[in-house]
């Protein structure tokens, strides 16, 4: 029995401190913050709740392997699950509106059919096609196994090359290397479904235009293996995995910052990887609503920036700033247990903005500006939500930094093969000192709630029962 002492309660590292104590050993869980969780956080006033971090669960299949492997039943048994259909809905710059079913591929074309015009589901579905050959070659290495100790292979992106015709034969880059080369060579440059595959890379936290195209896996996955919601929000997804590390004897010590002296001793020490500071965050909106959800009003809608341009120019330009109509995602749950009755709504904005490394989020003023712009611009989209607001909260990356340690309160991104492995998380295991491992979403396999229980699983397996 190995004495281990996780250094950060975030889903990560209950994840693997549940799987830890399971196989045998003795575990302590150090974190700075006065309780557990980390990004899967909660605000809660007035009879409303709301998730202040991931709000939809994609791969329940990591988090049901956590289940039967710390406990022997199902997730369904620890938390409420259900599929979100539909999945999403987009409202588009020209004012083409999309409805995308959940985890049906074949339901997705013949919408993409029906909005976009005949053929569109078909250029979709076969760039899908390609990011499923990605998640082939990658599953495994890539998620599944410790980073290899020559990564070399990784290194290289596993999305095929379209064949090109015509006179596209003739141009230089034969390869397709970006994503943005396959909305131009493969969707044809259509806006809308250019700005479909863009908003998969920005919601992570990637720039389309030089993320390799191996990050077509992200819609596959999403589209293929469907998206999830838990009831309470995720932070009972959080509340499960921590009432699963209390039956299993994990000992925690909370308020309990832990710089190179350890509080305990230990044979074994985990420690959340810091992240990239420089690599964008997430402004949110938590709007308490008077009246009750709209009947049929989809979980989630994502109003598309009305300039990509310029969205990909505040975001990722030498001189970060912010766009003035961004891409916005839109959520509302349909869960009794987030407001205080039928009478009311708790919705909530999220926008991909520069972190705080890069644009001072604590200037007087900055983000209610900007909220009150993302409001102006959902009601010229007619969702109309500021005329129903009977208060609002404002999360910017600075407070993600300041609550959960993240430098910058940047995202942590998810591994990518390719690009001469600069898209990679950076391994399990500390080079040069034997007994360290990093965990989380800014380690292998990098960031996301599913990365995030597969990097427990990773580094569980790297070091064994006692």
């Amino acid at each position: 029995m190995a004495r281990i002492v996780i250094i950060g309660a975030g889903i990560s590292g209950l994840a693997a401190a549940s799987r830890l104590a399971t196989i045998g050993h003795r575990v302590t869980v150090c974190e700075a913050a006065p309780t557990y969780g980390g990004m899967l956080g909660r605000h809660q006033r007035d009879g409303f709740a709301f998730d202040t971090g991931p709000t939809l669960l994609t791969l329940p299949a990591v988090y049901r392997d956590l289940a039967l492997k710390t406990g022997r039943e199902p997730l369904e048994q620890l938390v409420s699950l259900a599929p979100v259909d539909p999945e999403s809905r987009h409202l588009f710059a020209d004012g083409t509106t999309l409805a995308l079913p959940n985890a049906s591929r074949g339901g997705v074309a013949q919408a993409l059919d029906a909005a976009l015009g005949a053929g569109a589901g078909e250029r979709w579905g076969t760039v899908l096609n390609r990011g499923r050959a990605v998640w082939e070659a990658t599953r495994r290495p890539l998620l599944e196994e410790p980073l290899p100790a020559d990564p070399a292979a990784l290194a290289v992106d596993p999305y095929p090359a379209a064949r090109r015709r015509g006179l596209a034969r003739l141009l230089p880059g034969g390869g397709t290397a970006t994503l943005d080369q396959v909305a131009t060579r493969e969707l044809g440059g259509h806006p809308a479904l250019t700005a479909l595959l863009t908003e998969y890379a920005l919601r992570f936290g990637f720039d389309p235009r030089s993320v390799p195209a191996g990050a077509t896996v992200i819609p596959y996955m999403e589209q293929t293996f469907g998206v999830w919601y838990v009831q309470g929000g995720l932070r009972a997804l959080a509340d499960a995995v921590y009432r699963r590390c209390e039956q299993r004897g994990v000992a925690f010590r909370f308020g309990e910052q832990v710089e190179d002296q350890l509080p305990v001793e230990a044979d074994l020490v985990l420690r959340t990887a810091p992240g990239e500071a420089s690599a964008p965050g997430r402004f949110t909106v938590l709007l308490a609503l008077r009246g009750a959800r709209p009947p049929g009003a989809a979980h989630r809608t994502v109003l598309h920036a009305a300039d990509r341009a310029d969205e990909l120019a505040a975001l990722f330009g030498a001189t970060a700033r912010l766009c003035d109509r961004p891409t916005v995602q839109v959520l509302r749950p349909d869960d009794p247990s987030l407001r205080p009755d039928a009478d009311h709504e708790a919705v909530t904005l999220t926008v991909t903005v520069p972190s705080q490394a890069r644009l001072d989020w604590t200037v007087p003023g900055r983000a209610e500006q900007f909220a009150d712009q993302l409001l102006a611009r959902l009601d010229e989209a007619g969702l109309g939500l500021a005329e129903r607001m009977l208060w609002r909260e404002l999360r910017t990356p600075a407070d993600t930094e300041r609550e959960t340690s993240a430098p910058g309160g940047a995202v942590p991104r998810p591994s990518l093969a390719g690009a001469g492995g600069a898209f990679l998380q950076p391994a399990n295991t500390v080079a040069g000192r034997p007994g360290h491992y990093l965990v989380g979403g800014a380690a292998h396999p990098g960031g996301g709630l599913a990365r995030a229980g597969m990097s427990a699983c990773v580094v569980a397996g790297l070091i064994g029962p006692a």
